[in-house]
Order: structure tokens, then sequence, then C-alpha cells
């Protein structure tokens, strides 16, 4: 692997905002109340937006918000509902990537394929949190505030023992011509388990064929703060090289952002650098600062994360909590 450290720098985001930029609405029946996941940023017509899943006590669903600085953002409401009882989005719909340019410090806008907007979802088959093996689907929409469901294109049972128990956040992208699904999965459905990345590859968006040598990120060694869990992929280019950011959980009990380095999208190298690292004990990221989503504006790189910290009360509005679930962001000098 040639030399990618005097790319570092680019990726670094030291400057933590240190307070929620979204967060649950902690009202009953509504599809965020219990917490928010998963962002997602792109642009489009002049302004940021964000994906964002919501978590309601039964199961997920997705919405979006959008922002002219990208501190202050304005949630729109839900996006991708779930579906009718006998599909498999009847207890989850996730939507977690939607196709758009690949450029780290790009504008971050959509692509369309066939005049569609076209995003990744996945879908755990129980209520409940994250309960049983979840797949991992295509979503259609004209003008991405309304998503419809299609076809599932992985399923865990057909991929190596990795991924046996159930597959999660997805990542969809394009080069030369082809479409490349990163994706997370576990090994085993009941804890403990480990999670890992890997990648699968399409020419049309039907046909998948998962990467003979998956898992592309494995975890680290006994120790590393990626020693359990290497998940949730987003991957953009930068310069000559390919920038793949992800989520690692150690047996310390913590999630941090790291990131990982390739020539080609198939071999990758850790940096083994934190970029994004757990706050101290009172923090809004005291517990977990992970699930990264990328965007830049005006040369500054946004580096935007999952914070997750103990709730002091557990009554919080409506909802009974044991964990604060939001987003919040970092970026660079």
């Amino acid at each position: 692997m040639p030399d990618y450290s005097k790319i570092l720098p680019a990726l670094l985001t030291p400057v933590k905002y240190n307070q929620l930029v979204l967060r649950p609405s902690l009202k009953k029946g509504t599809f965020d109340s219990h917490g928010i996941d998963c962002p997602f940023l792109f642009s489009w017509d002049g302004l940021f937006y964000m994906s964002y899943v919501g978590w309601d006590g039964i199961g997920y669903r997705t919405g979006l918000a959008s922002s002219a600085d990208l501190i202050h953002w304005n949630k729109e409401g839900m996006i991708f509902d779930r579906g009718p009882e006998d599909s498999i989005t009847a207890f989850n719909a996730a939507l977690t990537c939607i196709l758009r340019d690949n450029a780290l410090y790009g504008n971050g806008v959509l692509k369309k394929v066939n005049g569609k907007f076209v995003g990744t979802y996945h879908a755990y088959p129980h209520a409940g949190y994250e309960s049983g093996a979840a797949v991992i689907g295509l979503c259609f929409s004209d003008d991405f505030h309304h998503w419809e469901a299609g076809p599932v294109i992985l399923r865990p049972e057909q991929g190596a023992e990795w991924e046996g128990g159930g597959l999660y956040k997805s990542w969809l992208m394009e080069h030369e011509s082809k479409y490349y699904l990163f994706y997370n999965a576990k090994n085993r459905t009941e804890a403990p388990w480990i999670e890992q990345t890997g990648v699968a590859i399409s020419s049309d968006l039907v046909n998948w064929e998962r990467n003979a040598d998956n898992p592309v990120i494995k975890v680290g060694e006994k120790g590393a703060f990626d020693d359990l869990f290497a998940s949730d992929p987003a991957v953009y280019r930068h310069e000559d090289w390919w920038v793949l950011f992800y989520f690692g959980n150690s047996s310390d009990g913590h999630a941090r952002d790291g990131v990982a380095i390739s020539p080609d999208l198939f071999h990758w190298e850790k940096a083994n650098t934190i970029l994004i690292d757990v706050g101290e004990p009172g923090s809004i990221d005291s517990l977990y600062a992970h699930k990264p989503a990328m965007i830049a504006h005006d040369g500054r790189l946004y580096h935007f994360y999952t914070a997750v910290s103990r709730a002091k009360n557990p009554k919080q509005g409506e909802i009974e909590n044991r964990e604060i679930r939001g987003i919040s962001v970092a970026f660079n000098e």
C-alpha cells in the first residue's frame, strides 16, 4: 500500500460543536420519539439535507432535515415509512444512503438513475430494537421527500459466516459504470457478536456479487478501538484515494469513528487514528461518538455523527429512555 499519510490532515475534524444539532422528539406517537440515528448528508438546489433514522420503540423509520449552514437544522418530517403487514418493511424502514457525488470535498449533490433517486435501506423482520437478522434493499424516489421500498438485494443467509447474523447500514456508490454497496454485518444474532464490513458489486443495481475477499474492514486486535465492531461505512474520494469512514466499537464499552484508505475500493489500510472520540462524563457523546457522515462547505469538512450519552433522568418528555441519542458534528479549522 503506497504512503497516504499526506492526506490524513484533510480528513481530521478536531473541533467538536459539543451540542446536538438534531434530537429526538420525545413525544409518543412520532417516528423519532426515542432516538435519532444514522445521519446521511447531501446537498440539493442550494440547501443541505440530512436523512436520519428515527426509533419509536417499535422499529425504525426515516426522516429528513434541511439546513442553510450545516449547524441549524429544520426537521421536514418522515420520508420513508413502514410497509404493509406482510412486507419486509412491516416493522423497520431505515434508509441509510442515497446515491450521491463521491468527492469528499465536493458538493455532495445527489445522482439519479433512470430519472429517479436511488437509496438503500435495511429492515429487521420483527418489532423491537434491531430484532432478528436484517436484510438490505433498494428504495426509490422522484423528489427525495417520498420513498418507496424496492427489492431486497442482499440477505444474510446468502452470504458468508461473518454476515450470517444479519446486515446493517449500507453505503451505495457508483464508479466507472459499476455500483458498489458497502455494508456491515454481524456473525450471529445473539450477543456477543462481532461486526465487520464488506462490499458487493453490480453493473445494473439488480444483480449483486459479494466480494470474494470480504470482509474488507475487519475488527482490530484486542484492545483496539475497533476490536468488537468495524461498522457503518461511508465511502468518499479524496485526491487519488478512496477513504472509508467507519466506527469502531471497543471492549472498553465505547464507540468511536475512524478511517481506512484504499487505492482501489477493495484493499484497505486502517489509519489507526481516532477521528471522533467519546467525550467526558456528562457530555453529549460520553458513551458513543459514532456512525460518520461527511460533507464539505467552503473548504471546511463537517463530520456528522450519532452522539449518545446516559440520560440523567430516564423520564424525558413523554418518553422513558436510559440514553439520549441524537446527531452532532465536528469540523476542521
